[in-house]
């Protein structure tokens, strides 16, 4: 039995592509162990179910960190379960994957990806640079000049590239994400207000009202949190001011890797950046202003690709309809 599969396999989200057949599977990468048995109860939307009302004997596990595999066990056990929800449970005995990787892991790392998914069932492995996914996802002849910039912010990495005639030129890239951004509503409410908050909430109000930098058209929240020190239920209200403020940090180290990236490209692909613009990617670039705070910024058209949650799979989903074609693209 044969299979070609492609994984995006993301702090935040696991998406697959089966070869003919497009994505079959978008879930949170979490899984839910019961400490009684060390047996996982839950998986992707049904772990996510546990995080808000979580019972005392299920623990809430993330595989992955910044982009790299943090809890190895927990990592293969989740693999094998995506791999049994959209292959069945006899995991076919040639099964080639094509899976993304961060631009800034390390070789261990890597290491770490490639014997996950070994265990997991696969029996070979390709590695795709994730900023190469991108480009490709986004419908850019990755193989033929001129030049394209990329920035992908994730869930766990921001990265940044220059991608031409199908290699990295020149990458950059930050473990501050979209992550760090929910992190950083609820320390701000910490901070300022004494009100504890999940991160689950912190992520609702970014999406709701989170913007890059302030608006005239300002926009609130009404919360319902813990008093810290108190443990009274407090009501109050969040504009979208406040959620700027709270994400000043995490927006300026991916300014700070945008720029850094522009100043060490080499001068000659820059006239090309200039002209095409850079591509916004991944579930962080949907945050409001950002695109116009780093075309501000660079003075470079800056634009989101067409479905950001997407572009990295469909990349890979590219690679493994044509394996033969993509081998020169595909990380050592």
């Amino acid at each position: 039995m044969r299979a070609d599969v492609a994984m995006d396999l993301g702090t935040s989200s696991t998406l697959i592509y089966v070869r003919s057949e497009g994505i079959v599977l978008h879930e949170p990468s979490l899984i839910a162990v019961d400490t009684r048995t060390n047996k996982v109860v839950g998986m992707g939307k049904s772990a996510q179910r546990f995080q808000d009302h979580e019972p005392g004997h299920v623990r809430i596990v993330r595989p992955l960190s910044s982009g790299a595999i943090a809890d190895f066990n927990a990592a293969v056990a989740m693999i094998r379960g995506y791999f049994a929800a959209v292959l069945g449970k006899s995991v076919p005995s040639r099964l080639r994957l094509v899976v993304a990787i961060p631009a800034g892991l390390t070789q261990v790392e890597r290491k770490a990806v490639r014997q996950a998914v070994y265990e997991a069932g696969c029996r070979t492995v390709f590695l795709l640079n994730g900023l190469m996914a991108t480009a490709m996802g986004a419908g850019v002849d990755v193989e033929k000049p001129p030049a394209s910039m990329v920035l992908n912010v994730g869930g766990g990495t921001t990265e940044a590239a220059v991608i031409n005639l199908g290699s990295v030129v020149h990458s950059e890239s930050v473990r501050i994400a979209g992550n760090d951004m929910d992190e950083a509503i609820v320390r701000y409410l910490q901070r300022n207000f004494h009100l504890r908050i999940s991160h689950r909430l912190g992520e609702k109000i970014k999406v709701r009202i989170g913007c890059a930098v302030s608006v005239e058209d300002q926009e609130s929240v009404t919360l319902t949190a813990q008093e810290i020190g108190v443990g009274a239920i407090r009501t109050g209200m969040l504009s979208s001011s406040q959620v700027s403020e709270a994400l000043s940090a995490p927006v300026d180290a991916i300014l700070d890797t945008v720029r850094r990236a522009l100043e060490n490209v080499p001068p000659v692909f820059l006239t090309d950046v200039r002209d095409r613009g850079i591509m916004l990617s991944g579930g962080g670039c949907l945050l409001k202003g950002l695109d116009e705070l780093i075309t501000r910024m660079t003075g470079i058209d800056t634009v989101r690709v067409p479905d950001p949650f997407v572009s990295v799979i469909l990349g890979c989903g590219l690679a493994v309809e044509e394996l033969d074609r993509w081998q020169k693209v595909f990380a050592a």
